[in-house]
């Protein structure tokens, strides 16, 4: 038994062809729009009011028609055998064409005579008030009307006329169409040639990035659409040079910073190596190699802490959605938690008050840990940080002070101490990446918060986050 091939997978969107209308440029596309419509519009109204005028004309010839059959019919004279006098020559004069007919079928007229038919008969018998009909063959209107002794007034007029006026006006309406049409080509071309130049300007500017990775903005001009498109696109390069120069910022701050542990690191390891490996060199003392194993494996944990803290720093730097309920006390007792088994001789003061904000849990644990670290490290053995986090008097965010009992922060280095990997002459002598504030600081200002250092009233140095959120928990919808 075959079974039969399975039948070929469809197309990805991105792989099927274009159709011949999506491979023409965009202006092109609005010309084509533009005359299309147009043509559409000139289209409708030229056939409405072609067949307006032709039955209005063709109205105005039955009416003229019969009213003149009638007045005929009610003359004097027509009702003589005698139809050469003056009266129907007019109406000869007039392109109309009159004779009477009998009920018996005999017609008295001019030789020039309309056309007859059963329908005229049938009025001259009585069997029929008026008629009313087109003569294909002579290609004219036809009417009779009685005349009140057995017979009927047949008068006829040629449709030519009419029809050649009806001619005229086809000519002029596709002539005018068809000018309009050129028209609004024309307009759309100068219209989307005028409306598109600000997308000229943003695709050369994508070309240009792409190939020379030049992030400079284009220039705005008017408040449309398209304007506010290219203030979009300006912003967006805006955000892309800040994100390349934060990039390049840390990358080169995590070269200088990285450079010195791992000279040193390399030299304890060169050392080790050079004593074990060469038999004459001179042997290490047992206390010499204890200081180094030592050496170096501080600088291992030096090293390990850097990289974890640059990983956290590169996180927080990548934009990430804040859209969860937070506990702020919560937090904050996670975070007292882990930094009590790291500094167990650090005695910490807590007072809590309830605060609920959307936001991250985790990086803001991080940044709450990392204050707490700070306040831990400058604090003697035996010291007290204080952490208080309460809310503002004006309502609406909530303070989260550390105030450590350590020496404090110098007023020149107060500015700088959220910087990456800024470090103060006092702290260069103590272990630290000089990343951990920083992270503090990216975490606030991630969360619509902002940080603050000074001098602490226990005369230690004073780290606030202030953050957004409410005293109590209202359910989103």
């Amino acid at each position: 038994m075959t079974v039969p091939a399975p039948p070929p997978p469809d197309l990805e969107p991105q792989e099927r062809p274009k159709g011949r209308f999506q491979r023409v440029s965009l202006r092109n596309r609005v010309t084509w729009l533009a005359a299309v419509c147009v043509a559409g519009a000139v289209a409708l109204v030229s056939v409405a009011a072609f067949v307006t005028v032709r039955d209005s004309l063709y109205q105005q010839l039955d009416d003229n028609l019969v009213e003149r059959a009638v007045e005929a019919a009610e003359g004097p004279l027509v009702r003589t055998a005698d139809l050469q006098q003056v009266p129907v020559a007019f109406f000869v004069a007039q392109n109309f064409k009159i004779s009477v007919l009998s009920a018996d079928g005999v017609v008295v007229g001019p030789a020039d005579r309309p056309p007859m038919s059963v329908d005229e008969l049938a009025v001259a018998k009585g069997e029929s008030r008026e008629s009313l009909r087109t003569d294909q063959r002579t290609n004219s209107r036809v009417v009779a009307v009685p005349t009140g002794q057995n017979a009927a007034l047949v008068m006829s007029t040629s449709m030519d006329p009419t029809q050649r006026t009806l001619a005229q006006l086809s000519v002029v309406l596709v002539v005018m169409g068809g000018a309009g049409i050129l028209l609004a080509a024309a307009a759309g071309t100068a219209v989307a040639r005028a409306g598109l130049r600000p997308v000229q300007r943003l695709t050369a500017a994508t070309e240009r990035v792409a190939l020379t990775g030049d992030l400079r903005p284009i220039p705005v001009g008017g408040d449309d659409e398209l304007a506010r498109l290219t203030t979009s696109f300006n912003r967006m390069l805006g955000a892309l040079a800040e994100s390349q120069e934060r990039q390049r910022r840390l990358v080169a701050d995590a070269g200088h910073e990285l450079r010195t542990p791992l000279t040193s690191l390399r030299t304890n390891l060169e050392l080790l190596l050079m004593a074990s490996a060469r038999p004459d060199a001179p042997e290490l003392s047992e206390q010499d190699r204890a200081e180094m194993f030592a050496d170096v494996q501080a600088q291992v944990m030096e090293l390990s802490a850097l990289v974890g803290d640059l990983v956290e720093l590169a996180r927080e730097d990548t934009p990430q959605a804040v859209h969860e309920p937070v506990d702020l006390v919560d937090v904050v007792e996670r975070a007292l938690s882990r930094a009590r088994r790291r500094a167990p001789r650090i005695e910490f003061d807590v007072r809590l008050e309830p605060w609920v904000m959307m936001g991250d849990a985790t990086a803001l644990e991080r940044a709450v840990l990392n204050l707490l670290d700070n306040a831990a490290k400058w604090s003697p053995d035996g010291g007290r940080v204080r952490v208080d986090l309460h809310p503002e008097p004006t309502g609406g965010t909530t303070v989260l002070e550390v105030a450590d009992s350590g020496p404090g922060i110098a007023a020149a280095d107060r500015p700088y101490v959220f910087e990456r990997f800024y470090r103060s002459s006092d702290a260069r002598t103590l272990p630290g990446s000089g990343l951990g504030l920083s992270i503090v600081k990216q975490v606030a200002e991630r969360h619509g918060g902002t940080v603050w250092a000074g001098e602490a009233p226990e005369g230690g140095a004073l780290l606030r986050m202030t953050l957004p959120g409410s005293p109590q928990y209202i359910e989103q919808q």
